[in-house]
């Protein structure tokens, strides 16, 4: 199918087509044919599951997990079965099968979580996408999971159910799905409350809007849109949840407790560490709350001074951290991250080597607070490698190329050297060994 749309999405789409169609990102639209066949596709999804087959198998824990349904039950009694059960011979068509004989069920679904992690394919096609979504958007601060929906079934596992972040609905095939939503309003007009709906829903569906998902289609969801799926044959949907955390959220987990924790003292010699008086017994307790009140308000004055500059820097690491992981959520257990660390031979970083950056992770740069106040810290795929910016053969020159996609011949820097070395333990570099030199051979 020809497509309507650019690929990738440009600025005009986030800012004008998008916001347009869906009434300030506020309802439901399907955008059709935006993802094309060759950025995603259901085999990808398969692989990703089978990269957690083989990671049960050789005993690694990972983030990604799968789920099992039949109908709307979930059935973690089969999900070992389908860990360690001999392969499927081929694509979709062998799949299916495969799976209906593991279910003992005509309709089943597989549910894959954080499938980035397990599906580098997928975590660089659609990492396209997100990509340009954070350029024309914005970032979200929770960063984005995938989220694989795999089977025949007659009906989401979930029911009817609320979706609480906005998010696209990235529909692969091969064959199409039907997809309902209702506004929260509509939604509690008609079954009287937020609770899930399952069972028999066929009378809600006839005061849903309805969407017909074909392949290369996304849906997009906002949040807070009741919402279920149906269908008939076999199909792959990938969701992309937008984890927008609220800011209180985020005080309260990451920064505010730093704050305080900074407060409390530090030894035994410290003010704030000197012990309580002895409490007057004809006082009582009243005496004690007050003497803790004022020194809690002294702290908290304090505190607050302090929270900005806690807050920039927590706000500076985080987003560094979410855009050199291509702005996917950064999770423990990524297997594709592993495996990449563990292919990067650091002994064939010579000169005459290539790297380049696998997609879609970049090389991002932190001021080091503990430094002069020129001095970048060096981070890719989320994790910081102790290489500092300009101050280890890595220049902002080279950190562009590498970002542009561009494969970079390593030359004979010794500083530049170390630096690759230690990039390349974050999973996010590709290496090419320097070729054969044809006198070696001869020798």
């Amino acid at each position: 199918m020809d497509t309507a749309y650019p690929w990738p999405p440009d600025q005009s789409f986030w800012t004008g087509t998008f916001p347009d169609h869906t009434t300030g990102r506020t309802t439901p639209f399907l955008f059709k044919g935006i993802i094309p066949a060759t950025v995603a596709g259901p085999d990808d999804v398969l692989t990703g599951f089978e990269a957690i087959r083989r990671a049960h198998a050789a005993g690694t824990d990972i983030k990604a997990h799968a789920r099992v349904y039949v109908g709307e039950d979930r059935r973690d009694d089969l999900l070992p079965q389908a860990l360690t059960a001999p392969s499927w011979d081929g694509g979709v068509d062998a799949f299916v099968p495969w799976m209906q004989g593991l279910a003992g069920a005509e309709r089943f679904s597989l549910v894959v979580n954080n499938l980035e992690t397990v599906s580098p394919a997928l975590a660089a096609g659609l990492g396209t996408f997100l990509k340009t979504l954070i350029d024309g958007w914005g970032l979200p601060l929770g960063g984005a999971e995938q989220v694989a929906f795999a089977g025949n079934y007659a009906g989401t596992a979930f029911g009817i159910h609320e979706g609480y972040e906005d998010a696209f609905l990235v529909h692969l095939g091969p064959n199409a799905k039907n997809f309902y939503c209702w506004p929260a309003e509509q939604y509690e007009k008609l079954t009287g409350g937020k609770e899930p709906t399952f069972g028999d829903y066929r009378a809600l569906l006839e005061e849903a809007e309805h969407f017909l998902l074909e392949p290369g289609d996304a849906l997009f969801l906002p949040r807070r849109v009741f919402h279920v799926g149906t269908q008939d044959t076999f199909s792959v949907s990938v969701a992309m949840p937008l984890y927008t955390y609220p800011y209180a959220q985020i005080l309260q987990s990451r920064i505010i407790p730093d704050v305080l924790a900074d407060l409390a003292g530090d030894g035994p010699d410290d003010p704030l560490n000197e012990p309580s008086a002895m409490a007057d017994a004809a006082a009582g307790p009243g005496a004690v709350a007050d003497r803790l009140a004022g020194v809690g308000r002294e702290l908290l004055t304090v505190a607050a001074d302090r929270v900005r500059a806690a807050a920039r820097q927590h706000a500076e690491q985080r987003w560094t951290t979410l855009l050199s992981n291509g702005g996917w959520e950064l999770v423990e257990g990524d297997l594709s991250r592993k495996e990449a660390a563990d292919a990067f031979d650091s002994e064939q970083v010579t000169p005459g080597a290539g790297i380049r950056v696998i997609a879609p992770y970049q090389v991002t740069t932190l001021l080091d607070d503990d430094d002069d106040g020129d001095s970048h810290q060096v981070l890719l795929r989320g994790h910081q490698v102790g290489v500092a910016l300009d101050g280890a053969g890595l220049d902002q020159d080279t950190v562009t190329a590498l970002n542009r996609g561009d494969t970079l011949v390593l030359p004979d820097n010794a500083e530049l050297l170390t630096a690759v070395r230690a990039l390349g333990a974050t999973g996010g570099l590709h290496l090419t060994p320097r070729p054969a030199d044809p006198k070696d051979a001869d020798a």
